[in-house]
């Protein structure tokens, strides 16, 4: 296994706090590995697509700015 260190804005470790807190994750590191999976798992289909999206308007707005 790897370890990483990261640093979070206040507000968000207090949110991370609060949900182990809750009883929804054991620890800190079980609820960043799970945002992470799920990120990676739901979340990257729809980043690429926006960048995708970016890429043509640029490529149109170049191919126009170009006539």
């Amino acid at each position: 296994m790897t370890t990483l260190t990261l640093d979070f804005p206040d507000a968000l470790t207090a949110e991370l706090d609060a949900a182990v807190e809750a009883g929804w994750f054991e620890n800190q590191a079980e609820a960043v590995r799970a945002a992470v999976r799920d990120f990676l798992s739901q979340g990257r289909l729809a980043l690429q697509e926006q960048h995708q999206l970016a890429d043509i308007e640029w490529a149109l707005d170049t191919a126009k700015n170009r006539a």
